[in-house]
């Protein structure tokens, strides 16, 4: 007897928030959009109930890297407490990076969905591990997997340079204070709803499209 099984979407969602010290300016804002991401990706769970969303949420300066969420079902996650953030110390942004895109790679299976979001406020300085090249040899080859990688910054940065120097396509800018870290969660949010509208339909989002919004 032959039966047509029809393979489960799955949208892995990896979300790598910047702890280092100068974060703790904008402490409540990100704490709060975290959250609502959180939030987000629960809801996408239940307009989209054909598409498992899992969530790795990770947080890092250099004294660690914080899993909250490794591989987790939407629904099986809750909000963050406020003492799971608290920023200090340095950006080892390529340790950060290389870790958990490295472990998520091991996690995800042919035809999966990977949606990255990288959110920082300042570049690399403590890194012990991984290096840019490292890390563009290894964002290259997962975008060939059809992977979505986006860099979200602050106005310190030259984050489109940056992004570029990751072979990363998607990126945002956003002014480091309360005003401006509400409305870049707010976008990124509708982003994100936009990805998983266009997973369902099968049609993927252009390159470098992923935060335009028309």
């Amino acid at each position: 007897m032959q039966t047509n099984e029809v393979k489960t979407k799955r949208v892995h969602n990896l979300i790598i928030v910047d702890e280092s010290g100068s974060m703790d300016i904008i402490r409540k804002q990100a704490f709060a959009g975290m959250n609502e991401t959180l939030q987000t990706v629960r809801g996408i769970q239940k307009k989209y109930p054909d598409i498992e969303q899992k969530v790795t949420l990770v947080t890092f300066d250099s004294d660690h890297i914080k899993w909250h969420y490794d591989n987790v079902p939407a629904t099986k996650t809750e909000n963050l407490d406020w003492k799971a953030y608290c920023p200090c110390a340095a950006t080892p942004l390529y340790d950060a990076i290389g870790k958990s895109v490295s472990k998520v790679n091991a996690q995800v299976e042919d035809g999966e969905n990977v949606l990255v979001t990288i959110i920082t406020d300042g570049e690399e300085n403590s890194s012990e591990e991984w290096s840019l090249k490292m890390i563009r040899k290894l964002i290259e080859k997962l975008k060939k997997q059809d992977w979505t990688f986006t860099l979200i910054g602050t106005d310190n940065l030259d984050v489109e340079t940056m992004a570029h120097s990751f072979a990363i396509d998607e990126h945002l800018e956003f002014q480091q204070d309360e005003a401006g870290t509400k409305a870049m969660f707010a976008r990124e949010r509708r982003s994100r709803e936009r990805f998983n509208c266009c997973v369902e339909a099968n049609a993927p989002l252009p390159t470098g499209s992923f935060f335009e919004e028309n």
